[in-house]
């Protein structure tokens, strides 16, 4: 079958969930008929996602994408743009923000100034997604983003990490200042807090505002004449073992992710850790499914184990998220030329 039902854009597709989403989208049959571009930081190595593309079924391109680089982003969209534009590919059916970063307290910064936790997991997103609605499928096409537990400091499953054991560290943003210093990596720096904990709090920060984004593109989709059928929604992918712990500590990355965590996983299969396969067949689930907790149009949900499941209080913040939008606007440079949302600003 030609690949002529839509094209799947996977973010992160090197190792962890992201190599478990690709591997079944390039050869379960039910994806028979559609393309799949794998974003991976540097498409000449990816190892972990060539092992498991060796028995791919479907047609598929592996494509280097910084999310780091703004400029990098921005060429990577226009390249895809251009390739829907041409008919080379159909236009994009799923996009699925799944790529994620963790310093675990080893803290660094983009040539640009910005927290690498803060630009790889939500910054680069963001501008991809806006720039790539030019392509998105406009009757019906769905944009995932791989949430986390991280983003709700009183998400009792933080409880035992004592990142938000603070009450300082249980809001993230309040005005613009605020959310300059989680962007430009002065709040909860590893400098204030080396541990892991600091790390985990610009993680949650970064994940926080993937999920403002959930809701505020949402809402603005919904009021456009060319893009109210398309949806975004999120899915928490639970504790999984995955590549986000390669900066961890030996006893986090190894004993903890590699040993506990996969004897837990085996033992109780519907317990608090999942395999990463599992995980990647709910996301895919939320990209292309029609259900009684999905509807035929999933627009602005969130999922945890295909139940809804409601985001953060402040996830949920007009106000707030009105002010993380026009700064991210700011940050990115966005002009009204690279994309076909109205209401950009």
């Amino acid at each position: 079958m030609s690949a002529t039902k839509g094209t799947i854009l996977i973010t992160g597709a090197n190792g962890g969930l992201g190599s478990a989403i690709a591997k079944q989208a390039s050869s379960e049959p039910k994806f028979n008929g559609y393309h799949s571009l794998f974003a991976v930081r540097d498409a000449t190595r990816a190892p972990a996602l060539r092992s498991v593309l060796s028995n791919a079924t479907h047609p598929y391109d592996l494509i280097s994408l910084d999310l780091t680089d703004l400029d990098n982003v921005r060429q990577v969209a226009e390249a895809i743009n251009a390739r829907v534009a041409a008919g080379e590919i159909p236009s994009i059916q799923a996009l699925i923000l799944n790529a994620g970063f963790q310093d675990f307290g080893k803290q660094i910064w983009t040539e640009d100034g910005f927290d690498v936790t803060f630009s790889a997991n939500y910054l680069g997103h963001w501008l991809l997604t806006l720039l790539l609605l030019k392509s998105i499928n406009k009757d019906s096409g769905r944009i995932v983003v791989v949430g986390s537990q991280s983003h709700d400091p009183y998400d009792k499953r933080n409880d035992g990490t004592g990142a938000f054991a603070d009450e300082k560290d249980k809001t993230f943003v309040n005005d613009q200042a605020s959310f300059e210093a989680i962007a430009k990596g002065t709040w909860s720096s590893a400098q204030e807090d080396p541990s892991w904990r600091g790390g985990f709090r610009r993680y949650g920060a970064s994940k926080l505002f993937l999920i403002m984004m959930i809701h505020e593109l949402q809402r603005r989709m919904n009021l456009d004449p060319v893009l109210s059928n398309v949806c975004i929604l999120g899915v928490d992918p639970g504790t999984m073992t995955t590549g986000l712990q390669r900066h961890a500590s030996w006893m986090i990355r190894v004993l903890l992710f590699q040993i506990i965590y996969p004897i837990i996983a085996f033992f109780m299969p519907n317990g608090p850790v999942r395999t990463t396969d599992k995980s990647a067949s709910r996301v895919l689930h939320a990209a292309f499914e029609s259900s009684p907790e999905l509807g035929e149009s999933p627009k602005g949900l969130y999922f945890l184990d295909q139940v809804l499941f409601e985001t953060s209080a402040e996830s949920r913040d007009a106000h707030k998220r009105d002010i993380v939008w026009k700064e991210t606007v700011k940050y990115t440079h966005l002009d009204q030329s690279e994309t076909i949302l109205s209401n950009w600003q």
